[in-house]
Parts: structure tokens; sequence; C-alpha cells
């Protein structure tokens, strides 16, 4: 069995820093610094001094129990107080720390001060509810402040928070309610998506039937809908008479630094979902150096990442790591492509954004309709661009950096996971950047692409992604399930490596190439060959907008290519065009591209934060299970 995955696409554009960025950015010396990070406690203890602590640590990091790692051990801290308290008695105290904007064209602004009330009211009231520390409350919740406040509260007095995503189906929610063992849940009325109002408070009444732990549910009046007090049940409450009254002081609760922050689901191909458990330091360490240094954050930012607070992505990098750097955050509701495809670059222009971050299948969906609507609009104000979720194809890079970008603004292509939290590989603006190449591993991070042995194969060669030695906002473990913790991450590699699940590739300046899951990976006439290179080749044709390719077995050769294909607006598939996109691809990727059959479709099935499910594709077409779908978009 061959031990590396075949490297098909040759992207060889090289893009320089923009000098100007280099002159005020934080880090100017990138071989600097990668220098700096190779003395990993040195590095992180230093960037632990960003923070105010109740207890300085004793030991940066503790190795005895592994893959139990712990960070800053015998620190004590609270989140909450870093991303609010501290900054009210600073000049930031009337700066705007959220602002937040719906499709509607609503908007709602809270200053550092005004969030600081907000949260210790809550906080109050979650105390007056009976939650304690180490407790959890659980959120179903749209992109509302009251969802961000919600978080900091639990922070503030040290319960954990378990935020589900505002779209997942009743029995997504009861399994991850029930896991958690939620004693309060916060829930909304409703959510706007693409003109209409979802109704969320439907789906809860069905989901806490089957939820023995709830004791009470707040609910937050969002959309304006006609419930009244008259039709809540006993146990439930509005969010407004909950908070109404309580006191707008809260001393913070001191935390270890290895006391549980959160938990956050992340579906498993098979089984339960998978209960992520951080921890408190280590993470607010993690989420926030990375966010400084990666999109270079100063005074006078308006940061705008695009990612839903029920992922990853928005519990690190649009609620936690922006206000513990005190920069201002937006929050949006609503579709990118509602009530028009302008309708993220219409808020960059009205609001000023400086620092914009999404995922490359926003783009190659926007990309759908052309140039047209980024032109109408001024996006000057954009400093850095930032992409997150799937590798970015070198053809979505490109659009983004010219249309977008205007040729002026880098793109941070970060590669990171639930599981670590932070970003892990990423370029900094102070880069030379390769289109589709999330470049290297930041300061402080050791990665490495190795074989089955886990001894690493040349550069060229594609094998195993792995992450060497611990970072801090690495997750500590599975929510009550210790074994499967060690099994799936840990197991793998003798030597102890963090298994990533993705396959990869460094090129011969070290850059990595993230080739895609390692379950995807397609066994095409000997060759092991990595879906986001094929996926790449046929996004490179005009013809095609997005596109997701599986393996499909074949009597004669084994597997061979079955593509799914978005077409961009104008394209019809036809016989003429099937042989055109097979003439492409094999010229893109040689010989080893046995492409079986092309089919197009209107869309492909993606978990809520964007990444494409090929297990889903192939289970369906091999007529198999399709195992837990609870994240799936539709």
């Amino acid at each position: 069995m061959l031990k590396d995955t075949s490297v098909l696409l040759d992207e060889r554009r090289i893009f320089k820093p923009n000098y100007e960025l280099v002159e005020e950015a934080h880090v100017k010396n990138w071989e600097a610094e990668l220098e700096k990070g190779k003395d990993l406690e040195k590095y992180w203890a230093e960037k632990s001094e960003q923070f105010e602590w109740f207890k300085p640590w004793d030991k940066v990091l503790d190795e005895s129990n592994k893959p139990f790692y712990k960070w800053f051990v015998n620190g004590k801290i609270n989140l909450a107080y870093n991303a609010v308290d501290r900054w009210i008695s600073t000049d930031k105290r009337n700066q705007v720390a959220i602002l937040y904007v719906n499709e509607r064209g609503e908007e709602k602004k809270l200053t550092y001060f005004e969030l600081y009330r907000e949260v210790n009211k809550m906080a109050n009231a979650l105390k007056n509810l009976g939650i304690k520390k180490g407790e959890t409350v659980s959120m179903y919740l749209p992109m509302c402040p009251e969802l961000l406040i919600s978080m900091l509260a639990c922070n503030k007095i040290g319960a954990m928070h378990s935020v589900v995503y505002s779209g997942l189906s009743v029995g997504a929610f009861v399994e991850r309610m029930n896991d958690a063992k939620a004693k309060v849940l916060i829930t909304a009325d409703g959510t706007y998506r693409r003109g209409k109002i979802i109704n969320l408070k439907n789906i809860v009444d069905e989901a806490v039937l089957q939820c023995p732990t709830i004791e009470t549910i707040v609910v937050v009046n969002h959309t304006g809908s006609d419930i009244e007090v008259s039709d809540l049940s006993g146990r439930e409450i509005f969010y407004d008479r909950l908070i109404e009254g309580e006191s707008d002081e809260c001393e913070a609760e001191e935390m270890d630094a290895e006391d549980p922050l959160f938990i956050l689901y992340t579906s498993g191909s098979t089984g339960k979902p998978k209960g992520v458990l951080h921890t408190t330091a280590g993470y607010m360490v993690g989420v926030a150096t990375t966010l400084k240094y990666v999109f270079d954050i100063h005074d006078g930012d308006l940061w705008w990442c695009t990612a839903d607070i029920g992922w990853i992505t928005g519990h690190s990098y649009v609620i936690y790591a922006p206000l513990l750097l005190g920069t201002t955050t937006l929050v949006y509701e609503g579709a990118p492509d509602f009530p028009d495809p302008g309708a993220w670059w219409n808020i960059v222009e009205k609001y000023g954004v400086t620092k914009f971050y999404t995922a490359p299948t926003a783009i190659r969906h926007l990309m759908r309709f052309g140039e047209k609507y980024p032109q109408i609009y001024n996006l000057s104000s954009l400093k850095v661009l930032g992409s997150v979720g799937e590798p970015i194809n070198p053809e979505a890079w490109m659009w983004f950096y010219k249309n977008i970008g205007k040729e002026k603004t880098p793109i941070m292509d970060t590669w990171w996971q639930t599981e670590t939290g932070m970003h892990l590989i990423s370029p900094l603006p102070v880069a030379n950047l390769k289109p589709g190449s999330a470049t290297l591993p930041l300061p402080g991070i050791d990665a490495d692409v190795v074989d089955e042995k886990g001894n690493s194969v040349p550069l060229g060669k594609g094998g195993y992604l792995v992450i060497k030695k611990p970072w801090p906002a690495m997750f500590r473990t599975l929510y009550e399930d210790e074994e499967r913790f060690v099994n799936v991450y840990w197991k793998e590699f003798p030597q102890g490596f963090y298994r990533a699940g993705d396959m990869a590739r460094k090129d011969e300046d070290g850059y990595y190439w993230i080739q895609g899951r390692s379950d995807d990976v397609l066994k095409i006439a000997g060759h092991r060959v990595g879906t986001s290179e094929v996926e790449s080749s046929f996004v490179s044709h005009s013809a095609v907008a997005e596109a997701a390719v599986i393996g499909k077995s074949d009597p004669i050769k084994g597997q061979v290519i079955k593509a799914f294909l978005i077409l961009r607006e104008g394209y019809e598939l036809n016989t003429s065009l099937i042989e055109d996109l097979k003439k492409h691809v094999r010229y893109e990727l040689g010989p080893v591209a046995v492409l079986g059959e092309i089919e197009q479709v209107d869309k492909l099935p993606k978990t809520r934060s964007g990444k494409i499910m090929r297990r889903i594709l192939r289970a369906q077409e091999e007529g198999e299970e399709l195992g837990d779908t609870s994240t799936l978009e539709e």
C-alpha cells in the first residue's frame, strides 16, 4: 500500500507582502518569530503576559499525563474579566465592543461598558437560577447580542456553556443537551434568514420534552413575535424579565487555568457527536495571540468573522479573541446572498470593515454570480482577508484576492479544527503567499507530514498531517468520554502525535498544502489522491463554481472519480462540456485522474460551517447508511 498521497496540482504563483502592512505589523520578521516559537514554553509564557491573572501560574506546561496535557498550571484567571471588565477602566470603555447587524439592515451597538453591565446582569440572573461553577448552560440562539452576553455571563460565574447551532434538528439538539446535562436552556422566538423568520421556539418546545435535566428555559424575544407571558410554561421566562432588576455589578469567579470553559459538539462519521471540551487559560492565550498576529489587529480595526457562533470559528474568532484584544467585532445575522449577492460587500462599505474572515465555500458560492456585485461597492477599507474551513482552492483564492482585496490585501489561509481551538497553520501578513497553501505552522506550533509509522515524508510527498507537540488552546478531552479521546486522536502514531485526520504535503519551501480528509482520499489506479486537488482542477474550469468528488467502485479499475458539480450562471452540463471538463482535468492532473461520471447538482451536502460532507455523497452513491447527519445544512 502506498504511504503517501500523490501530488497532482502544481501551483507556482507567489504574492509578496503589502509593504504598508509590513510597516505596521505586530510581527515584522516572520523567520525570527518562527525561531522564537521553537522554545514552546518560553514563547507561550511570554504570550500569557497580555492578560490579567488573579494568581500567576507556576508552570507553563505539564506533560506528566500524556495526552492529558495541562497549561499554565495553578494559574487563576477569568475569561470574561479579561474580555470585558479590564477594558472599562481604559479608553476603550466607550468603544463599541459588539456591532450587531442583520439582513434587514437593523443594527445594535454595545460599548464595552454597556456590555459589562449586560453581562453582569445575566451572570447574577444565572446565579439566581441556581447555576453554580462547573455546571452547564445550553444555548440555542441566533446570531444576536444576547448569545454573546450569555456566553460571557457563564464565563463570569465559572459555568460551562454548550452552544448548539440554531439550525440543528430536534434529534441532534436533544442529544447534545442531554449529553451536556444542561440545567438551563437559553433560546429565542426565532431568527432571520433570507427574508423569513424561522421559528426556534417550536423546535425547543418539542425538544425539551426529551430533556430531563432542563429546569429553566429563558426566551429572548428577538424577532418581536407575538409570544405573550401567558403563552409561557411554568419553567419558561423571557430574557428581559429574567435580568430585570438584577445588579449590573458581579464579581468574576477565580477560575483555575484548567477549569472547563465550554463544550462544543462536533459530528462523528458514525455514532454520537463528540463533545469537545476546552479549558480556560490556554484557550484564551491561544485564540487572542493568533488573532492578533495572523490578522494584525490594531486599535481602530473593525473585525468581521462571518462564522456562526454555533461553531468553533464563531467561539474563537467572533466573540472571544476580538474581545480579549479589545477590538470591535461585527456580528451578522443573515445569508451572504440576501437580499442579493452584494449583501456582505454592502456591509463592508457601510461600516468600513478592515479585517474580514470567511469560508472558501462562501467565496465559491459568491463566485457563481460573477464580478458584478463586488464592483458596486467601495471595499478600500479592507486591509487583511482570511479563509477558514476547507482548503481554499487557488481559483477561489485568486477571485477573493482580485475582486475583494483589489490585489492589495493578503489572504490569511488558516488551518485549524474544533479540537485545536485556534489557528495552527497560517501565514502572517508579512509572509510570501501561494494561492491554496496555508503556508507554515505558526510560531509555537510543531507540525509535520508523516507516513503510517509517524516518520516524516520527503518534501513534495503527501502524508498524514500531525501536530507533534501540545499547544495552549488544545481541547483537553471529549466530555465524559476519555477513552474515545485517546483512541480517536492520540493512538494512531507510536510517537503520540495528535492525528488531525487530514492529508497534506510540504513543498520545497516547507509550505503546507492540505489535500483533504484522510477518510476522503481516493484510491485511483494504485494511487492515493487527495480530494481537494481534484476538486480544485474542476473549479479552475470557467464553467464550474463548486465541485465535490468521491471514489466510486468500478469492476475493472477498482475505483474511478465521480464528480458532483455546481456550474456558474449561464452554463449547462451537456456532452460537449463533459468532454471539455474531462480534457481539462486530465491536462491539470495527468493520467492518474480517471474520471468515471460527472453530475450537475444545485447543492452539495455541507455542514452548517461550510465543509462538504463527501461521505454523504459516497453513502448515497453506494446505497449505504448515511451515519450522523446532525450537522448537515440541508
